[in-house]
């Protein structure tokens, strides 16, 4: 795993066999991207190509019980972004979304895709948002979860450098461990089960504190709507998603994105933010619905 994990990880019980998972079915690997970066990624299965991107205080492996079960219908794919695991850092130091959609582009060419759907959760969603609305043209199908929105609106400024100040004094009192203890609450709801709540503290546990830090720049410095002039979201069809009790990224803003860019949107049931977690089948029939919509178009 990353070198920027803390020496002492703790692993319940209860995660021996998604770990064991983990390393046998959804691999890490690595590309060079031919400008002196890498991205890491974790990888199963064959066929039309599903590209997920996480968010602020996960990484690539958060996506394990999502993947195995799309695995036998596509190619799943998901990255670290920069900062996150072992891929390189943005140069940046207060990143726009539009700078994760630059060496995302990079990475889909070293990969050699050309067309894929791609899966965006709450910050990853502004990725993903930034990317298709910036004119990327390998993402055929667009799907946002639980869609961060972010503060760079003029409207949300004040509150934007507010957030970053909070999260960024979180980071520094309690660290990034005390931050994996805390965070079940907020990312899933009440009715989670142990494993669920073990597998967001291990997830959270291997954040890089410096590409964290860039993160909270871009969510709290960009928004999702400036990659989507005039209501509309780059080119391709996109559907929003959205536990129906997330408390971070709510039912009712996810709904009222949906409503602004004019895209469809639903529920995921007895899910909170982490709702690919909570709900993987769920959020995995979701998935596959949208592919099947992404072959459509390319036959």
């Amino acid at each position: 795993m990353t070198p920027h994990a803390p020496t002492a990880v703790t692993c319940a019980d209860t995660l021996k066999d998604s770990l064991s998972l983990l390393e046998g079915r959804f691999a890490e690997s690595t590309v060079d991207l031919g400008d002196g970066s890498i991205v890491s990624y974790r990888s199963c299965g064959r066929g039309p190509v599903i590209v997920l991107l996480h968010g602020i205080s996960s990484g690539a492996a958060s996506w394990l019980q999502c993947a195995l079960r799309l695995e036998k219908d596509a190619q799943v794919i998901a990255w670290n972004a920069p900062g996150y695991g072992r891929s390189t850092a943005l140069p940046q130091m207060q990143p726009s979304a539009a700078d994760y959609a630059a060496r995302l582009e990079l990475f889909l060419a070293a990969l050699g895709i050309n067309n894929c759907l791609l899966v965006g959760h709450s910050l990853g969603a502004m990725m993903a948002a930034a990317y298709v609305g910036g004119g990327g043209e390998r993402a055929a199908r667009l799907l946002l979860v639980s869609p961060a929105q972010g503060y760079g609106s003029a409207a949300k400024q004040e509150r934007g450098r507010q957030i970053a100040q909070e999260r960024l004094d979180v980071l520094r009192t309690i660290g990034v461990e005390g931050m994996a203890e805390r965070s079940p609450a907020r990312m899933l709801s009440a009715q989670a089960g142990n494993t669920e709540r073990a597998w967001v503290r291990w997830n959270i546990q291997w954040l890089n504190p410096a590409g964290y830090t860039q993160a909270v720049h871009m969510l709290c410095g960009d928004a999702l709507q400036a990659y989507a002039p005039n209501g509309m979201l780059g080119h391709v069809p996109a559907t929003v998603y959205c536990g129906a009790e997330d408390v971070v990224t709510t039912a009712d803003d996810s709904r009222e994105l949906a409503w602004n860019l004019n895209l469809p949107f639903h529920l995921i049931d007895n899910a909170g933010h982490a709702c690919y977690i909570e709900q993987a089948g769920a959020v995995a029939a979701a998935i596959r619905h949208q592919l099947s919509g992404h072959l459509y178009q390319l036959s």
